[in-house]
This record gives structure tokens, sequence and C-alpha cells, in this order.
């Protein structure tokens, strides 16, 4: 419909005069096409586009049958272009469309001149650049990388593979780019292959694998952001990108990607003359502001932020350009005028290769050529074309700018990295740390020397060195001002000796200065997130974002960014993508708490969203796995329980999850896969791979650990049983441990009937009369068994000191139990909502409500910040304080003490109990 409303107001009668007056190439190539003009005149794009693709029709001879489709076809187009009928999106992608076909058919002549009737297979062309992307040029030329299979490839019985795939790719080049009296069809240009100084044309598969592994330079990385396969066996092709994507697309945040852009552009605009002018001679492609700095901008945010957020891996420009504003990396209004501007560029490029059909980017050197290009385009002339390309260069090149000077350290060029100055740095680092502050700086000086000497793997490397000497300033700095700075300096130190490589990291804190006190920080005050830290460096990267600093969605919102990967990803990557994400987002969590910026409470509903959402996807995940062998059983589902803290929604980051695995269904039935089970067995070794899913190290680490004790008969029993066994035994068997267990229990998978069918179960079973004496007999002996295996480990425990959170818990479970079926609203797993339930009904004071919250804040805060539960260092101490709403630290343990009061005198008014609180 669009088109078609665009070729009713398309200029044909103009865009053929104008091509016929100041286009010498269209002009000949009309003189050649008479019957593809007359389809132009009478606007016909259409047909002229299918009339131009069956050009080479009926020709035997593969050259000269492209030759004539391409002289068509980019006649048409040009026509259709001039005329304002086809957009630029339309154009490039035709022409990349062609370039895939002409590849192929190339290939398979070039195979079967050598052996005839051989079906063509185990050789493949990549499409790098423009052509990679579907935005080629009118004259561009192509830059494929040959790749073959040894083993597939059709050769002569006396051809040696490598001999035979030669000589393909030597025809191919050949059949494509000599020029002939019909013209030629692409100028073919391999040398993005790897070593292409002494590599033959085309590479064996495995070989140019080991070279992109272990071997491959920077500039290769942002080459394959656009790479495809395009011709040939495309499937080979396509498993050959697949596995080098982990070269291509790195986990971690690279900013060193912008440095490197930066030297490549200077190199760039120091070879083309007057880059900065516009005028005859300027460069359209390598001038500032030009269609190449446009592409680096777009593939260096990709280079940086590709490896984490699969949406940036596009190839074209201006779709990565959108997607990158989507992603919020870069303002809308910058990606809509540069890519506006690629879009104008590219067609004012356009317009000098449909002159002369030559591969030029650059304005003509006279002003009557210039003029001449102006007309062509429709323009009044060439001053009005320079101001234009002048507009659109100058803001280009102003957004560019700014993009690469964001790899210049802050306060001008980059430390000194020789060795010269390096050794004179040693000579003063000791004073430089003693004036510092640091208590022993002789005895760091010495350390830090002996982690250049080749102690630590991160610092072997001469670039790493490097890139370290760019940091160490500041880091020393932030490190001395450090709320503790020996233990700050102490767990760096322990997390540089941990990371094989952390140029990475060097490159990001260096793009990023405001991160190193960051870090500082954590490492001096958060035990745990430090111990994160020095297994996965790469946990810095998401808090160069604003939105690190924000709460996580709903569960739903978390299931689709755990969910979102690869559309080949295999089951262990969905393992080692989910541990990534969550690793990640809790990180960032404790971040929020230990900066003060989050509420405790909140961090700890949403560290329970989090593992929701995981336990969604890695079960869903392994469920999809396990039916590939065993097939399904009908009528029957996998359904998961959570208890404790994961079931009431209020983790903290040391909590682990308590599951109860359960089916619908009957238990007797039998799947219907290749490997049949029965429904038991099939339910008991499937809740095995999902704990296994959940709680198994991979190589992005741990994610949970898994308690299924809390299970039907503990664990004696089953790991997954049925819903009928599992009412029976709650109704039948269960203590009263395991029905107060069962007042936090919660669906967190499977499907909302099955989950509505499980909480009917456990909502009749908690509101099941009782013998209160019994009950409350129970529940004392329960707690007081408990106080004996299980005291206090340090003054700030406010889960197991008496008058804490675990006391909390027995006194709601008990009421809750006791008075469930009269007061409803406090039937709900999640305690705080409980005790404001029972508060509202006058079965507890009000003052347990403030309790609850107090102790729960110190509680999800103390288990980053004093993990040991004993009073941390004065520095952590005042984080606490701000994290519980105490103020100061001195408010601290008197306000924990009044909160285990208030608990105290509920206990007594409900059990008439006294509860001795230890100070």
């Amino acid at each position: 419909m669009f088109g078609h409303a665009q070729a009713m107001t398309a200029d044909w009668t103009s865009a053929l005069a104008r091509a016929e007056a100041y286009a010498p190439f269209l002009c000949r190539a009309m003189g050649r096409l008479p019957d593809l003009v007359s389809l132009l005149a009478a606007g016909e794009g259409e047909a002229a586009i299918a009339w131009a693709r069956a050009a080479g029709e009926g020709v035997e001879d593969v050259g000269v049958a492209l030759r004539r489709e391409r002289l068509a076809l980019a006649l048409a187009l040009a026509i259709g272009d001039l005329a304002g009928a086809f957009s630029l999106t339309r154009v490039t992608g035709e022409l990349s469309d062609f370039a895939d076909r002409a590849l192929d058919a190339a290939i398979a002549d070039a195979i079967r001149r050598r052996v005839p009737d051989a079906e063509p297979a185990g050789f493949l062309a990549l499409a790098l650049g423009k052509h990679g992307a579907c935005e080629l040029n009118y004259s561009s030329d192509i830059d494929p990388i040959l790749l073959y299979d040894p083993g597939l490839l059709p050769r002569r019985d006396s051809d040696e593979p490598g001999e035979a795939a030669e000589r393909v790719a030597r025809t191919v080049v050949e059949t494509l780019g000599r020029m002939t009296g019909e013209g030629y069809v692409f100028r073919v240009d391999l040398r993005l292959r790897p070593a292409s100084e002494v590599s033959p044309l085309a590479i064996p598969i495995d070989a140019a694998l080991t070279h992109y592994e272990s071997s491959a330079l920077a500039w290769e990385r942002a080459a394959f952001i656009r790479a495809r396969a395009c011709a040939g066996d495309v499937a080979a092709g396509e498993a050959f990108l697949a596995a080098i994507r982990p070269f291509i697309w790195r986990k971690s945040l690279d900013f060193g990607a912008i440095a490197e852009i930066g030297r490549l552009t200077a190199q760039i605009r120091s070879n083309t003359r007057q880059a900065w002018i516009v005028g005859p001679n300027f460069d359209l492609k390598k001038g500032r502001g030009g269609i190449r700095e446009i592409e680096f901008y777009a593939q260096t945010h990709q280079l940086i932020h590709g490896g984490r957020h699969p949406a940036l891996r596009l190839r074209g420009t201006r779709a990565t350009l959108d997607a990158l504003a989507a992603a919020g990396l870069i303002p809308v209004d910058d990606a809509c005028l540069l890519g506006d501007s690629y879009d104008r560029l590219r067609t004012l490029e356009h317009r000098l290769h449909m002159v002369s059909d030559q591969q030029t980017h650059a304005l003509p050197a006279d002003w009557a050529a210039i003029e001449d290009v102006a007309r062509l385009e429709g323009l009044p002339g060439s001053d009005a074309l320079l101001a234009e390309i002048t507009a659109i260069t100058q803001a280009v090149g102003e957004r560019y700018d700014a993009l690469i000077a964001a790899s210049a350290p802050p306060g001008g060029s980059s430390p000194a990295r020789g060795a010269p100055a390096q050794a004179e740095a040693g000579e003063h680092q000791a004073e430089d740390l003693a004036r510092l502050g640091f208590a022993d700086a002789d005895e760091l000086a010495q350390r830090i020397d002996g982690w250049r000497s080749g102690k630590m793997r991160a610092l072997r490397s001469d670039a790493a060195r490097a890139a370290f000497d760019a940091i160490q300033p500041r880091l020393l700095s932030a490190l001395a001002a450090a709320p503790e700075p020996e233990r700050a300096f102490l767990r760096w130190e322990q997390l540089l000796a941990n990371l094989p490589s952390a140029i990475n990291l060097f490159n990001l804190l260096e793009a990023r200065p405001a991160l190193i006190d960051l870090l500082a920080r954590i490492l001096s005050l958060a035990p745990p997130l430090a111990d994160e830290l020095a297994r996965r460096a790469d946990l810095l990267d998401p808090l160069i974002d604003s939105s690190a600093f924000e709460l996580p969605g709903d569960v739903a919102t978390l299931v689709r960014n755990f969910s979102t990967g690869e559309a080949d990803d295999d089951y262990q990557r969905v393992l080692d993508r989910v541990r990534r994400k969550v690793g990640e987002v809790r990180f960032a969590l404790g971040v929020q708490l230990i900066e003060g910026a989050t509420d405790p409470l909140a961090v700890s509903a949403a560290l329970a969203r989090v593992a929701e959402a995981a336990i969604a996807v890695l079960a869903a995940a392994t469920v999809s796995e396990f039916e590939r062998a065993h097939g399904r059983i009908a009528g029957s589902e996998l359904v998961i329980l959570g208890l404790g803290r994961m079931g009431g929604g209020a983790l903290t980051h040391a909590s682990d999850l308590d599951l109860v695995y359960l089916f619908s269904g009957d238990f007797n039935a039998e799947s219907d896969g290749g490997r049949p089970l029965g429904g038991s067995l099939y339910y008991n070794r499937l809740a095995q791979r999902v704990t296994a899913a959940l709680s198994v190290p991979t190589a992005e680490g741990a994610l949970y650990e898994v308690d299924t004790r809390l299970r039907p008969s503990g664990e004696q029993g089953p790991l997954a049983v049925g819903f009928d066994s599992f009412e029976r035994y709650q109704r039948e068997q269960a203590w009263t441990w395991e029905h107060m267990a069962l007042c936090r229990a919660r669906a967190l998978y499977g499907a909302p009937p099955a989950r509505a069918a499980l909480g009917a179960v456990i909502a009749d079973v908690l509101a099941a009369p009782r013998d209160p004496e019994k009950l409350r007999a129970d529940v004392l002996e329960m707690r007081a068994t408990m106080a004996t295996h299980k005291p206090a480990k340090g003054p700030l425990d406010a889960k197991l000191a008496r008058g804490g959170l675990v006391d909390v818990e027995f006194l709601v479970h008990y009421l809750q139990l006791r008075e469930g079926a009269r007061v409803p609203d406090a039937l709900t797993p999640y305690l705080g909502d409980a005790v404001r339930a029972l508060a509202a009904a006058g079965l507890l004071p009000e003052s347990v409500v403030d309790a609850h919250d107090a102790l729960s804040r110190l509680l999800v805060a103390a288990r980053l910040l004093a993990p040991d539960a004993q009073v941390p260092p004065p520095a952590a101490r005042g984080v606490l304080a701000t994290a519980c709403s105490c103020g100061d630290w001195e408010n601290v343990l008197p306000g924990l003490a009044a909160a285990r009061g208030e608990v105290a005198r509920a206990w007594a008014m409900t059990f008439g109990e006294t509860l001795e609180i230890e100070p």
C-alpha cells in the first residue's frame, strides 16, 4: 500500500531527464536497455525491477548473465531512487540481495567447472560490511570471507582440499570482478580474511575458528558485527557465526572499544585530506561527521553493550541507532539525528556513484562536477548541496567527538605508561601512599610492585599493565578515602588475584571514574559483595546505568529479562544466562542497600521477585529439556511451592530457597516420550533436575542453595509427591511445625489452575479447627528446643535472638493456626501483612508491626554489612544505622532492644509466658 502510494507520486520523467543530463553511466545504460527505459518512463517501477532480475535468464555463461542483471538492476533502482519511488532501504536491500545471488551463483559455477554435476557443498561466503548489513551501495565492492570444509568440498581425486578451495576462490573473484565488454558484477576484496597477508584466499572453517578464538584483532570484532552467511553452504556459515559469537559479543562491558575506535578515527582523519572542510574532494564517508563516523558511533556502542543486550546485535546502522535509543543508551534525539543524517549522506553518496559507476565517496574536485551532482539530486545548485552537507557533518561530528572523548581519562591525557615513567612512579610510590594516609605505605608499595612482577595473572601482559597504569592514581586515592582503607586495599588485592583477566575492568573504571569510588566503598563496607566481585568483576558493568539504582520490576518483567537471549541458546546457555543476570540484579540491589538508596524491606521483596523469576525460567527450561527425552504425562504438571522466606516474599542476600515439588494428575500414569517413565519416578527425576538447575555451579558460578527438607515426611520422603498425597499427608500426618511452615507457603511455578487448586488445599488445611491447648504446647516446645540448639550468633542477630524475627514468626503462625477461620485476612504467606492483619483484629499489639519492620530491616542490611552478626567496623556501622532508619550507630542497638522488648510483651500477652531477653 505504502509503496504503491509512493509510486503514484514519483516523478519518473524528471528522474530520467536528470539521469540523462548529469549521470553519464546511467545515460549509457539507458541507451543499452530501451525496453527497461520504457517501463520506467511509464512509472512501472515494480515491473522494471522484475525485468531487471530476469535480464540474465537464458544466458549459459554465469558471468555474462550476472553482468546483464547487474546493469539492468542498477538502472532500474537508480531511476526509481531519483524519482522518489524507492526508499534507501529498498535500494540497498535489492543491491545486497543481488550480491547474495551473484556470490551463490559464482560459487556453484566455480565448483562445477572443476567437478561437473557436483552439488555445491562445503564452501561458503560470509558477507561483511555494508553487504552484511544489507546496505550495499550502487558501486560498492564486496568484502566476503570465503571458508570451506575440507571434508565436504567437491574436488577431483588429484586435488588437495586446499588447492581445490583456492581454485574455487580465484574463479569466484574472476567471475564477479573481471571487467569485460558487459562490464563487471562486483569488485571483490578478500583482505578481511584472517591473516590476509599470508593466508590463502579461502580458509578452512576450523582454522578460521582457531584464529577468531585465539588471535583475532580488535577491528575484526567490529567487522563481524555485520557479518552474515550469504552464499554457498549457508547453514555451515550460520553455524560458524554462532560458534564465534562469544568473540564478537563479550559478556562484560568493553570500554576499550572506544579507545580502539578513537585511534582508528584519528588515523582515518589524518589520512583524509581536508577532512574537516566541506568542499571539493570532501569525503562523505571518511570525512569528519561522515558516514563512517555514524557507523562507528553505532558499532562502538554495540561492542560495549551488545554482549549484555542481545537486542543490540543488529546489522543495520539505522536499526542499531533506534535500538540503542530504545535501550536508553543514547538519547532518542541523537538517534533520530544520526539516523536521518546517515540516510541522507548515503543518498548523496549514491548520487556520486550514479555519475560514472565508480566507487567514490568524495565530492568531485571541480565545481562544475559538484554542480552536476547537485542537479542530479534535484537541488538548485552546488551551494545548496554543500550547505546541507556542512550542517549534517557538523552535527554528526560533534556527537561523535563527544563519544570518542569518553575514552580519555579525566583531566587530560592518560598517565605515562612507558617503562621510564613506571620506574619513576615506583620510586615515589611509598611516598604517595603515605601522603594518601595509608598506615604502612612501604609494605603496600612493595605489594603493588609484586603485582607487576608476575604474581597477578591479570597484570602479566603489557596491555593489562598499561590499562592499570591509567587508573592506578585514582584507584589508590579512592581506596585511601574509603571508610576502611586497609580493608578496601586488601580486598582489591584479593579481587585482582582472583581475576584471570582484568583489562575490561580497568577500561571500564577508566571510562567511568565514579565507579572507582563506588568500588572502594563496596570493598570496604560489604564483604559478601566484595566476594562476589572477586568472582565476577563484570558485576560492576550494570552500575554505569542509573537504572541500576532502581528496584527491578515485577516477576513477569524479570521473567522476560531472564528469558531474553539468543534464539539458538541451548539448555546450558540458559543456565548460564540466568545465573549471570540474577547475579547482576542481586549485586545491584546490594549496592542500593549500602548506598542508602533503597529501604531494606523493598530490597528484600525485590530479592524474592528475582528468585521467583529465576525459578520460573529455569523450571520451564528444565521441563522442556526433560520432555525431549521422556515426553509428557497427559493431564499432569509440575508445581513448585515456596516456603520460609521465599514463600513469604522476603529474602536476604544470604537466603536459601525452601522449595517443595508437587505434581497434579495420576501418579500411576506414564509419560509418552522415547524413554517413558511412570508418574512418580518422572516427577522425582524432574524435581532433581530443577534443583540442579537452581543450585549447581556452572561457568557463571552458583545461583541458590535449595532446601527441600520441608516436603512431606522430610528427608525420608520422596522429593516430589502428587497433590492427593500432599493433601492427605497435611490432613492426617503432618506435625504442628509442618502446618506452621505451611503458613508461609506460596505456589511459585505451575499453571494458574494448578496453583489455585493447591492454594485451596493449603487454605483448607490452615483453617481447620485445632485444639488450642495442644497447639500452644507444641509451639512453645518447638521454640524452646530451637532456642537451645540455635542460639543467637551475635549482638546483631535480629533473627535468632529471643524477641527476634523467629519469635515473631512463631507468634504469627500460632495465631494464624488458632484464629485462621475467624481472621481469614491473616492467612497470608507474607509475614508483614499477617502481622498487620492480626494487629487490626486485636490479636497482636500495634507495636509489633513496627518491631517486625525494624527487625527485618536490620536482618536484611546486616547480611551484607555484618554477616557474622557481630558489631562491624566503624564505617559500616553508620551505613547500617542509615539502612535501619536509626539515624546513627548509637541508636541501632537500643532500637534492636526496643523491638525485641515489644515482641517479648506480645509473647507474654499471647502465651502467658515470660520471654527472657538477653542483652
